[in-house]
């Protein structure tokens, strides 16, 4: 493969117009398609399977346009001091506010409070629900306008008036968010490279790569109902593996440059030894990502696979634009040790080989943490292991679920509704539970009907049972039940276990289905279903990776040790997010209003992206100790080694990541604050003390037996030769020999 990408990397720095020109066209081509097609909503939401989703589509069938999975609101109203909402004047103003609600083009019925016995015993507080034609995530904003503007409307009047319900919901802002993490990645860039040059193309060939992916997506999301939101995951993934992608070509380059090749050769060469590693750490994040079809929620595939598409874009300008840009720029990139002019350039790292007589550069900060490490190997171990199990603690005590509107910051409208309905209502009032039964079998549906009313009566934690409203045909009829808990407690948890535990008995009696649905029940099924898939999205992701990885590494125990190391990673930054967002510790720090059960997605979520940006690291900071060890070099030289190359743009890499997930951390919804800590927090720990202190001490002590192979399983292997020594010349391996006989008489 080496030889390979060698062969690329030249022939785009030589036809380097042809290769800007090809990106171009392509930038430019999904330009025009994304500004062409036309206009997406947000994506449909279904799970498939569950038994919420089941009891959806048969409302579907059974209640014609009905729109059960359609978007609701609750207009919540509240008397002035001294008044109760049954006065004249507050009647008035609420029928006027339901008259106005009822004007809108994607509302199906909106329901007065009056007539519905939607007010509260004390009579002062009282709510209208609206019922929408489509979900709340494919809600036209004319139609939130409306709402929002009616809801004015009685405010001015004189009443507190709240609004809550998914129809308020839309796709959070985080554009600012991304604009941080660029700016941080400049500064960082332009530390590491000390030249502005050299800073730039990483960020540009990253926004090219996510202009292509991101206008692609934007192309075809009416066609393949991809929605708004699916390319928020493919810009923050692509962005991010863009620049460290591009960050390794350059640095490589430079590294090339230093030892006296010339330009088009150090570009052959960055290409197909660092271009090796970018191939093999991008295939392990495209497992990652697509392997999140395992979960089947389709939503998630749609991501999952459109953020793969934006890797595999990224991967790919890498190995050839990145290398045509640097023929452009010519002499202007410096070799490494050298700053451009407008830097304090002019000044020339000494050149001495490690070992050698002549005259010695201090060595950088890699080479002296590593020459530590390796001297300590055993404490450095014990105490990253330490540290990082200690932060996994709180993890035992991880509780999943779906955030609901009590989850939201108390400056929002979403959270007073909330906190209104649960004063004048109870707790369980937010989270209604829709009963189905599907009486087509029964030879009595009536009786059916009244069956299954009766039974949930009489169980724990229910407050309120509707009367059973049939459908037309008098086969299908619905039942809502009121629990006595709030939407995400555990009790409202079990209450849907136990209805649909006596569905089995009144299905024996009756010959009727019972179903329970509902926004709450919805969210209890996706949580089980992202519970159930965590272990086989996990052996799926790792168990390919570590394939993947002894192909890389030709050896069994450092994909081995790679993978435990990502797992330890992983369950310590859950156990710092259980202990933020679930336990309350640093509540105040990160502005953290509500605690509470973690977004059940979080974990999927945390092991798809943190395992690609981790094998990244992986694969380019040992792959330059693999070089080493194959060119001669003893195990714990080559660990140094290793570090000297490769630590400082590892850790760049990391400082980017951190800061471009950390900018979320002051989102003010509770989800994206919440994935921006734990992806923070993740790359931290994998980066700073995996990768850079468990790693390196665990090589140290394994020594050569860490690029052990059994001799069959060599023969098997395809020989991908990612070290490079395809491209060594003779003069390469005697200046080798050379070196090793310097470091025989040191």
């Amino acid at each position: 493969m080496a030889t390979f990408l060698y062969k690329i990397g030249r022939l785009a720095f030589r036809r380097r117009h042809y290769v800007a020109l090809m990106w171009v066209a392509l930038l430019t081509l999904a330009g025009v398609g994304a500004a062409s097609a036309p206009a997406a909503g947000n994506s449909s939401f279904s799970i498939p399977g569950t038994e919420a989703q089941k009891a959806f589509d048969l409302l579907e069938q059974r209640f014609p346009g009905m729109s059960a999975d359609g978007a609701t609101a609750r207009v919540v109203f509240k008397a002035p001091s001294g008044e109760k909402m049954t006065g004249k004047a507050n009647k008035a103003t609420v029928r006027d506010t339901v008259k106005e609600l009822r004007s809108g083009s994607e509302v199906t019925s909106v329901a007065d409070p009056y007539t519905a016995h939607a007010v509260s015993k004390d009579g002062t507080i009282a709510y209208a629900s609206v019922k929408y034609k489509v979900s709340g995530m494919e809600l036209e904003d004319a139609s939130r306008d409306a709402l929002k503007a009616a809801a004015q409307d009685a405010r001015d009047a004189g009443l507190t008036v709240e609004v809550g319900g998914d129809a308020l919901t839309a796709a959070p802002e985080t554009g600012s968010s991304e604009i941080i993490g660029i700016a941080v990645a400049a500064v960082v860039l332009v530390i590491t490279f000390g030249s502005l040059l050299a800073a730039g193309f990483p960020l540009l060939t990253a926004l090219i790569g996510v202009g292509i992916g991101v206008s692609t997506i934007t192309a075809l999301a009416s066609a393949l109902d991809l929605g708004t939101t699916t390319s928020t995951l493919a810009s923050m993934i692509g962005l991010a593996v863009g620049i460290d992608y591009a960050l390794f070509i350059v640095s490589r380059y430079r590294s090339e440059l230093a030892e006296g090749r010339e330009r088009e050769e150090a570009a052959g060469r960055a290409v197909g030894t660092a271009g090796s590693a970018v191939v093999f750490a991008g295939l392990t994040v495209l497992i990652a990502l697509v392997g999140l079809s395992v979960v089947n929620i389709p939503m998630l595939t749609k991501m999952g696979v459109a953020a793969a598409g934006t890797v595999a874009i990224a991967v790919l300008i890498a190995l050839t634009l990145i290398p045509a840009l640097l023929g452009y720029a010519g002499r202007r990139i410096k070799p490494t040790g050298e700053k451009s002019r407008l830097l304090g350039g002019g000044r020339k790292a000494k050149a001495g080989k490690p070992g050698g007589h002549g005259k010695q550069t201090r060595p950088n900060m890699g080479t002296r943490w590593a020459s530590f490490v390796v001297r300590r190997p055993v404490a450095v171990l014990l105490l990253g292991v330490i540290g990082l199990g200690a932060a996994a603690v709180p993890a035992a005590s991880l509780e999943l679920g779906l955030p609901d509107d009590g989850a939201q910051p108390t400056s929002t409208t979403q959270r007073r509704a909330y906190d209104l309905l649960s004063e004048g209502f109870g707790p369980g009032f937010n989270g209604p539970l829709m009963v189905v039964v599907d009486a087509k079998d029964s030879a009595h549906p009536k009786a059916a009907f009244t069956e299954v009313g009766h039974e949930i009566k009489g169980l724990k934690d229910v407050v309120t049972v509707t009367p059973a409203v049939p459908n037309k045909a008098g086969d299908t009829a619905t039942i809502t039940v009121v629990p006595n808990s709030k939407p995400s407690s555990t009790t409202t948890e079990d209450l849907v276990h136990a209805i649909r535990g006596k569905g089995a008995d009144i299905t024996s009696a009756t010959d009727a289905k019972v179903l329970v649905t509902g926004s709450t029940a919805m969210n209890i099924d996706v949580s089980q279903r992202l519970n159930d898939a965590l272990l086989p999205y996990l052996a799926l992701v790792v168990g390919l990776a570590f394939l993947l990885l002894i192909v890389v590494f030709r050896s069994v125990l450092v994909p081995l040790k790679a993978a435990l190391g990502f797992l330890l990673s992983v369950m310590a930054a859950l156990g710092a997010v259980v202990a933020v967002f679930q336990w309350g510790w640093l509540s105040n720090l990160m502005n953290v209003e509500q605690t509470g059960p973690v977004m059940s997605m979080m974990p999927i979520f945390m092991v798809g992206v943190v395992f690609g940006l981790a094998m990244d690291y992986e694969v380019f900071l040992v792959t330059r100790m693999r070089e080493a060890y194959v060119h001669g070099e003893k195990p714990s030289q080559a660990v140094v080694t290793g570090f000297r190359h490769g630590a400082r743009v590892v850790t760049a890499a990391a400082v980017i990541m951190i800061a471009v997930f950390s900018g979320f951390i002051g989102s003010s919804e509770s989800m994206i604050k919440m994935i921006g800590f734990g992806l923070a927090v993740a790359v931290f720990f994998d980066a700073f003390i995996v990768r850079m202190a468990i790693v390196p001490a665990v090589l140290a002590l394994l020594g050569r037996r860490a690029w052990w192979l059994p001799r069959w399983l060599d023969r098997a292997l395809p020989n991908v030769d990612v070290e490079g020594e395809g491209l060594r010349t003779a003069g390469d391996r005697h200046a080798d020999r050379d070196g090793e006989r310097e470091l025989v008489r040191a």
